[in-house]
Protein backbone atom coordinates (compact mmCIF):
# COMPACT_ATOMS: atom_id res chain seq x y z
CA UNK A 1 0.00 0.00 0.00
CA UNK A 2 1.64 3.51 -1.19
CA UNK A 3 2.14 5.89 1.57
CA UNK A 4 -0.81 8.75 1.47
CA UNK A 5 0.39 12.10 0.64
CA UNK A 6 0.28 15.22 1.94
CA UNK A 7 -1.50 17.87 0.17
CA UNK A 8 -1.17 21.28 1.87
CA UNK A 9 -3.99 23.73 0.85
CA UNK A 10 -2.45 27.04 -1.33
CA UNK A 11 -2.27 29.88 0.54
CA UNK A 12 -4.41 32.65 -0.06
CA UNK A 13 -0.97 34.45 -2.31
CA UNK A 14 -0.48 31.62 -3.28
CA UNK A 15 -3.47 30.90 -5.41
CA UNK A 16 -3.50 34.10 -6.43
CA UNK A 17 -0.07 34.10 -7.89
CA UNK A 18 -1.20 31.20 -10.01
CA UNK A 19 -3.94 33.11 -11.08
CA UNK A 20 -2.12 35.82 -12.16
CA UNK A 21 0.65 34.25 -13.45
CA UNK A 22 0.47 33.78 -17.32
CA UNK A 23 -1.75 36.56 -18.84
CA UNK A 24 -3.82 34.65 -21.79
CA UNK A 25 -5.33 32.95 -18.65
CA UNK A 26 -5.96 35.61 -16.18
CA UNK A 27 -9.82 35.23 -15.32
CA UNK A 28 -9.69 39.07 -13.87
CA UNK A 29 -13.61 38.56 -11.72
CA UNK A 30 -11.75 35.23 -10.26
CA UNK A 31 -8.39 37.16 -9.21
CA UNK A 32 -10.55 39.81 -7.86
CA UNK A 33 -12.89 38.01 -5.83
CA UNK A 34 -9.30 36.19 -4.14
CA UNK A 35 -7.81 40.15 -2.85
CA UNK A 36 -10.43 39.40 0.11
CA UNK A 37 -8.98 35.84 0.77
CA UNK A 38 -6.19 38.26 3.42
CA UNK A 39 -9.28 39.27 5.32
CA UNK A 40 -11.30 36.47 4.82
CA UNK A 41 -9.84 32.87 4.28
CA UNK A 42 -12.30 31.15 4.08
CA UNK A 43 -13.70 33.06 1.81
CA UNK A 44 -15.29 30.29 -0.95
CA UNK A 45 -14.35 31.84 -4.48
CA UNK A 46 -15.65 29.57 -6.47
CA UNK A 47 -18.95 30.26 -4.55
CA UNK A 48 -19.05 33.99 -5.63
CA UNK A 49 -18.49 32.89 -9.09
CA UNK A 50 -21.46 31.18 -8.84
CA UNK A 51 -23.02 33.76 -7.48
CA UNK A 52 -22.34 36.19 -10.45
CA UNK A 53 -22.96 33.57 -13.09
CA UNK A 54 -26.44 33.00 -11.43
CA UNK A 55 -26.98 36.78 -11.90
CA UNK A 56 -25.97 36.63 -15.53
CA UNK A 57 -28.31 33.56 -16.75
CA UNK A 58 -30.83 35.32 -15.22
CA UNK A 59 -30.43 38.24 -17.53
CA UNK A 60 -29.47 36.09 -20.16
CA UNK A 61 -32.76 34.63 -20.13
CA UNK A 62 -34.50 37.34 -21.12
CA UNK A 63 -32.71 38.13 -23.89
CA UNK A 64 -33.72 37.48 -27.67
CA UNK A 65 -30.85 35.55 -29.78
CA UNK A 66 -30.57 38.07 -32.27
CA UNK A 67 -30.79 40.99 -29.73
CA UNK A 68 -28.70 43.49 -30.91
CA UNK A 69 -25.99 44.78 -28.83
CA UNK A 70 -27.32 48.10 -27.66
CA UNK A 71 -30.82 46.83 -27.00
CA UNK A 72 -28.41 43.94 -24.75
CA UNK A 73 -26.23 47.50 -23.14
CA UNK A 74 -30.18 48.95 -22.39
CA UNK A 75 -30.89 45.45 -21.26
CA UNK A 76 -27.94 45.32 -18.52
CA UNK A 77 -27.76 49.11 -17.15
CA UNK A 78 -31.44 48.59 -16.03
CA UNK A 79 -30.59 45.04 -14.22
CA UNK A 80 -27.52 46.00 -13.06
CA UNK A 81 -28.22 49.59 -11.28
CA UNK A 82 -32.13 49.54 -11.60
CA UNK A 83 -33.21 45.86 -10.11
CA UNK A 84 -29.74 44.77 -9.11
CA UNK A 85 -29.36 47.78 -7.36
CA UNK A 86 -25.99 48.25 -7.49
CA UNK A 87 -24.09 51.65 -6.76
CA UNK A 88 -21.52 53.94 -5.48
CA UNK A 89 -20.88 53.86 -1.92
CA UNK A 90 -20.83 57.41 -1.04
CA UNK A 91 -21.27 57.51 2.43
CA UNK A 92 -18.37 55.15 3.31
CA UNK A 93 -16.26 55.40 -0.21
CA UNK A 94 -13.09 54.73 1.91
CA UNK A 95 -14.42 51.61 3.43
CA UNK A 96 -12.30 48.55 2.62
CA UNK A 97 -15.31 46.75 1.83
CA UNK A 98 -15.63 48.55 -1.42
CA UNK A 99 -12.85 46.53 -2.93
CA UNK A 100 -13.68 42.87 -1.54
CA UNK A 101 -16.14 41.74 -4.74
CA UNK A 102 -17.90 39.01 -2.31
CA UNK A 103 -18.93 42.39 -0.34
CA UNK A 104 -19.98 44.50 -2.95
CA UNK A 105 -22.43 41.37 -4.44
CA UNK A 106 -23.51 41.70 -1.13
CA UNK A 107 -24.40 45.39 -0.17
CA UNK A 108 -24.55 46.37 -4.04
CA UNK A 109 -22.70 48.50 -3.23
CA UNK A 110 -19.28 49.66 -4.32
CA UNK A 111 -16.11 51.79 -5.09
CA UNK A 112 -16.46 51.97 -9.43
CA UNK A 113 -13.86 49.81 -10.01
CA UNK A 114 -15.34 46.83 -8.29
CA UNK A 115 -18.79 47.50 -9.15
CA UNK A 116 -17.12 47.31 -12.82
CA UNK A 117 -15.16 44.06 -12.37
CA UNK A 118 -18.75 42.63 -11.70
CA UNK A 119 -20.65 44.43 -14.58
CA UNK A 120 -17.95 43.65 -17.13
CA UNK A 121 -18.31 39.91 -16.31
CA UNK A 122 -21.70 40.24 -16.62
CA UNK A 123 -21.67 42.14 -19.97
CA UNK A 124 -18.98 39.44 -21.15
CA UNK A 125 -22.35 36.16 -20.36
CA UNK A 126 -24.86 38.26 -22.36
CA UNK A 127 -22.19 38.98 -25.60
CA UNK A 128 -21.52 42.48 -25.01
CA UNK A 129 -17.26 43.28 -24.95
CA UNK A 130 -17.23 46.19 -22.40
CA UNK A 131 -13.68 47.15 -21.00
CA UNK A 132 -12.63 49.05 -18.32
CA UNK A 133 -10.48 52.63 -18.46
CA UNK A 134 -7.95 53.03 -15.63
CA UNK A 135 -9.31 57.28 -15.78
CA UNK A 136 -7.74 59.07 -13.42
CA UNK A 137 -9.41 59.09 -9.82
CA UNK A 138 -12.60 57.48 -11.21
CA UNK A 139 -12.77 53.83 -13.51
CA UNK A 140 -14.59 54.05 -16.48
CA UNK A 141 -16.11 51.43 -18.50
CA UNK A 142 -16.44 51.30 -22.48
CA UNK A 143 -17.53 49.32 -25.44
CA UNK A 144 -17.87 49.89 -28.84
CA UNK A 145 -21.33 49.45 -30.83
CA UNK A 146 -22.19 50.21 -34.02
CA UNK A 147 -23.30 54.00 -33.64
CA UNK A 148 -19.87 54.48 -32.12
CA UNK A 149 -18.08 54.07 -29.04
CA UNK A 150 -19.81 54.13 -25.53
CA UNK A 151 -17.90 55.52 -22.14
CA UNK A 152 -20.23 54.34 -18.91
CA UNK A 153 -19.58 55.62 -15.50
CA UNK A 154 -20.15 52.41 -13.62
CA UNK A 155 -20.46 54.59 -10.34
CA UNK A 156 -24.25 55.55 -11.68
CA UNK A 157 -24.78 53.81 -14.90
CA UNK A 158 -25.04 57.12 -17.17
CA UNK A 159 -22.99 57.01 -20.36
CA UNK A 160 -20.47 60.10 -20.46
CA UNK A 161 -20.05 62.73 -22.56
CA UNK A 162 -16.84 64.14 -23.86
CA UNK A 163 -17.90 67.56 -21.63
CA UNK A 164 -18.56 64.62 -18.39
CA UNK A 165 -15.07 63.37 -19.20
CA UNK A 166 -13.17 66.49 -19.45
CA UNK A 167 -14.86 67.75 -16.06
CA UNK A 168 -13.52 64.15 -14.49
CA UNK A 169 -10.44 64.94 -15.88
CA UNK A 170 -9.91 68.77 -14.85
CA UNK A 171 -8.31 67.93 -11.36
CA UNK A 172 -6.12 65.54 -12.73
CA UNK A 173 -5.00 68.05 -15.11
CA UNK A 174 -4.62 70.88 -12.88
CA UNK A 175 -2.68 68.52 -10.20
CA UNK A 176 -0.16 67.66 -12.63
CA UNK A 177 -0.22 71.11 -14.27
CA UNK A 178 -1.10 70.56 -17.51
CA UNK A 179 -3.85 73.54 -18.57
CA UNK A 180 -3.70 72.69 -21.91
CA UNK A 181 -5.73 70.09 -23.26
CA UNK A 182 -3.27 69.08 -26.19
CA UNK A 183 -0.56 67.92 -24.34
CA UNK A 184 -2.25 65.37 -23.55
CA UNK A 185 -5.53 63.80 -25.45
CA UNK A 186 -8.71 62.56 -24.10
CA UNK A 187 -8.17 59.72 -25.83
CA UNK A 188 -4.76 58.89 -23.90
CA UNK A 189 -6.86 58.50 -20.64
CA UNK A 190 -8.91 56.42 -23.02
CA UNK A 191 -7.32 53.36 -22.92
CA UNK A 192 -8.52 50.20 -22.58
CA UNK A 193 -6.69 48.74 -19.02
CA UNK A 194 -5.49 44.58 -19.15
CA UNK A 195 -6.77 42.51 -16.09
CA UNK A 196 -3.35 43.56 -14.57
CA UNK A 197 -3.93 46.91 -14.67
CA UNK A 198 -7.42 46.63 -13.18
CA UNK A 199 -5.75 44.26 -10.21
CA UNK A 200 -3.26 46.54 -9.81
CA UNK A 201 -5.29 49.47 -9.56
CA UNK A 202 -7.41 47.50 -7.07
CA UNK A 203 -4.76 46.36 -4.86
CA UNK A 204 -3.53 50.51 -4.93
CA UNK A 205 -6.57 51.33 -3.51
CA UNK A 206 -6.93 49.15 -0.33
CA UNK A 207 -3.01 50.41 -0.07
CA UNK A 208 -3.92 53.60 0.28
CA UNK A 209 -6.70 52.89 2.86
CA UNK A 210 -3.80 51.01 4.40
CA UNK A 211 -1.20 53.05 4.74
CA UNK A 212 -3.48 56.35 5.42
CA UNK A 213 -4.58 54.07 8.31
CA UNK A 214 -0.79 52.84 9.45
CA UNK A 215 -2.43 49.40 9.26
CA UNK A 216 1.23 47.66 8.65
CA UNK A 217 -0.13 44.09 8.76
CA UNK A 218 -2.52 44.73 5.91
CA UNK A 219 -0.96 46.78 4.27
CA UNK A 220 2.06 44.04 3.93
CA UNK A 221 -0.41 41.61 2.52
CA UNK A 222 -1.53 44.08 -0.13
CA UNK A 223 1.73 44.65 -1.10
CA UNK A 224 2.96 40.89 -1.16
CA UNK A 225 -0.12 41.13 -4.00
CA UNK A 226 1.24 43.67 -5.93
CA UNK A 227 4.87 42.33 -5.70
CA UNK A 228 3.69 39.43 -6.91
CA UNK A 229 1.66 40.48 -9.56
CA UNK A 230 4.18 43.20 -10.84
CA UNK A 231 7.14 41.57 -10.77
CA UNK A 232 9.01 43.80 -12.69
CA UNK A 233 8.22 47.12 -10.71
CA UNK A 234 10.72 47.67 -8.55
CA UNK A 235 8.61 50.26 -6.62
CA UNK A 236 6.77 48.11 -5.30
CA UNK A 237 9.44 46.16 -3.32
CA UNK A 238 10.67 49.80 -2.41
CA UNK A 239 7.19 50.41 -1.07
CA UNK A 240 7.37 46.88 0.88
CA UNK A 241 10.74 47.66 2.31
CA UNK A 242 9.41 50.48 4.30
CA UNK A 243 6.46 48.26 5.83
CA UNK A 244 8.72 45.63 6.49
CA UNK A 245 10.48 48.48 8.41
CA UNK A 246 7.80 49.54 10.48
CA UNK A 247 7.12 45.81 11.20
CA UNK A 248 10.70 45.63 12.88
CA UNK A 249 12.07 42.78 10.26
CA UNK A 250 15.30 44.78 9.22
CA UNK A 251 16.52 42.05 7.22
CA UNK A 252 13.29 41.87 4.92
CA UNK A 253 13.10 45.34 4.66
CA UNK A 254 16.74 45.31 3.67
CA UNK A 255 16.30 42.54 0.90
CA UNK A 256 13.47 44.76 -0.94
CA UNK A 257 15.29 47.88 -0.78
CA UNK A 258 18.57 46.68 -1.99
CA UNK A 259 16.55 44.69 -5.39
CA UNK A 260 14.92 48.06 -5.68
CA UNK A 261 18.26 49.79 -5.86
CA UNK A 262 19.82 47.28 -7.75
CA UNK A 263 17.03 47.49 -10.88
CA UNK A 264 16.66 51.30 -10.35
CA UNK A 265 20.73 52.32 -10.55
CA UNK A 266 19.31 56.59 -10.93
CA UNK A 267 16.56 56.48 -8.24
CA UNK A 268 16.04 60.04 -7.21
CA UNK A 269 16.35 59.61 -3.76
CA UNK A 270 19.41 57.15 -3.82
CA UNK A 271 21.75 58.50 -1.84
CA UNK A 272 19.38 58.46 1.02
CA UNK A 273 18.22 55.38 0.48
CA UNK A 274 21.79 53.69 0.10
CA UNK A 275 22.56 55.06 3.70
CA UNK A 276 19.10 53.76 4.77
CA UNK A 277 20.07 50.25 3.60
CA UNK A 278 23.45 50.32 5.21
CA UNK A 279 22.30 51.10 8.40
CA UNK A 280 19.61 48.40 8.37
CA UNK A 281 22.40 45.95 7.51
CA UNK A 282 24.41 47.25 10.40
CA UNK A 283 21.41 46.62 12.72
CA UNK A 284 21.14 43.09 11.36
CA UNK A 285 24.60 42.16 11.83
CA UNK A 286 24.68 43.24 15.75
CA UNK A 287 21.05 42.05 16.74
CA UNK A 288 20.08 39.85 14.11
CA UNK A 289 17.75 39.97 11.34
CA UNK A 290 14.35 41.13 13.52
CA UNK A 291 13.32 43.82 15.71
CA UNK A 292 11.27 43.95 18.74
Amino acid sequence: MSASLSLRAPTPLEYFAALVADEQSLNLLEAAITIAQDEFPQLDVQQVLAEVDTLAQRLKRRLPADAAAAYRLRALNQYFHQELGFAGNVNNYYEAGNSFVHHVLATRRGIPITLAVIYMELAAQIGLRVQGVAFPGHFLLKLRLPQGEVVLDPFSGRSLTRNALEEFLLPYRHGAGLPDDQELPMELFLQAASPRQVLARMLRNLKEIHRSGQDWPRLLQVQQRLVTLLPGEAAECRDRAMTWFALGDLQAAAVDLAHYLAEVPDAPDRQALEAMLQEWRAKCARGGPTLH
